[in-house]
């Protein structure tokens, strides 16, 4: 097996690992707070980090993976400004309608896209932006009714919407600048996300809810769920770190949009939730904008190899040519030369 079939291997088994644990966790936790009333959303998550930082260790310890320590405040302004986001998506929930919240998470392609633009250079084809777009209006249409707007809901959206931008992008890029595997960065970074929120979290809650979070009535069945929810949360906080370190941080913003129609239709099997043609539409159209940018990133990736191959052809017959370097290099030298050039993809988007 080539090196290239296993990143396209492992890039199918972190967007599998994504889906499944993601929808595993919505229905995990939909039980638990719309059953069982625990409705502290953002203290829940510091208790997931934490449980995902224990286990990150244990693996640690059984030297699963090799500790990488690198820049610290790197690292620190990182988990921050992730556990920061969390917070800001939660208030943009609290203090804002469910359709208004909807247009905030679909907004966060499209910033994406324009922050990569403008400070990455990072180009995008017309194709992949229509296929974005058929994407967004597909999910609009099943998820987002109504479009409540107050002031302040809106400030909270705005910097939700940054500061989740700028941490993918980022977990993308530190990955890369460092050379640090998703593992190695989410066992350093866990630590300040727990913390971040865990102090946060409480008020947070407390602000949203009116309720204690250390006042609730803890019955063995919410117990229950809180640990269940804590396991599956490692596989999600793993999976996204992994997603976006092999993929790009669109790619994990259209693999979200999928686990939301996921979600939708689970909803509708399992727990009979209230469905509609409005959702069937939207969730066929998001489908179909998933499928063509699934499509167009496989053929511009296709396209770009072919064109580095023929690029390096004619490197490759002028040193066949030159006669100090026939004498000085054996052809068995130079073939291996050869086979051995990597060729690099820069553009990890195109091979989701």
């Amino acid at each position: 097996m080539s090196e290239n079939q296993r990143f396209q291997l492992g890039t199918i088994g972190a967007l599998s690992l994504s889906v499944v644990s993601s929808v595993s966790i919505v229905i995990c936790n939909k039980a638990l707070i719309s059953t069982l009333g625990f409705t502290f959303a953002t203290t829940l998550t510091s208790w997931h980090l934490l449980v995902t930082f224990c286990s990150l260790h244990v693996a640690l310890w059984m030297k699963l993976f090799e500790h990488k320590p690198f820049d610290a405040r790197a690292v620190m302004g990182f988990g921050i400004l992730n556990g920061i986001s969390i917070g800001l998506l939660n208030l943009s929930l609290g203090f804002n309608s469910v359709g208004f919240y909807q247009m905030t998470k679909l907004a966060i392609i499209p910033c994406t896209v324009l922050l990569e633009t403008l400070f990455f250079r990072k180009k995008f084809s017309r194709n992949i932006q229509l296929s974005l777009g058929i994407l967004l209006v597909g999910v609009g249409i099943a998820t987002v009714t109504d479009l409540q707007l107050n002031v302040l809901g809106a400030v909270l959206s705005l910097l939700a919407i940054v500061t989740t931008c700028v941490a993918q992008i980022m977990t993308n890029t530190i990955q890369k600048k460092f050379k640090v595997s998703s593992t190695q960065l989410l066992y350093q970074s866990c630590p300040y996300q727990a913390i971040t929120l865990f102090i946060i979290g409480p008020f947070l809650d407390g602000l949203l809810t009116k309720l204690n979070v250390f006042a609730f009535n803890y019955t063995p069945q919410v117990l229950f769920f809180i640990v269940l929810s804590c396991l599956i949360s490692v596989s999600v906080n793993f999976s996204t770190f992994l997603v976006i370190g092999k993929t790009s941080p669109v790619t994990y913003q259209v693999l979200g949009h999928l686990k939301t129609c996921l979600v939708l239709a689970f909803g509708y099997v399992l727990l009979h939730d209230p469905f509609s043609w409005r959702n069937i539409l939207g969730i066929l159209i998001a489908v179909i904008g998933m499928v063509l940018y699934s499509y167009c990133c496989t053929i511009e990736s296709q396209q770009q190899k072919a064109s580095e191959v023929s690029a390096q052809l004619p490197q490759v017959k002028e040193s066949e040519s030159d006669p100090l370097i026939s004498v000085e290099n054996s052809p068995g030298i130079l073939s291996d030369g050869v086979q051995k050039g990597p060729v690099w993809n820069s553009n990890k988007d195109l091979q989701a």
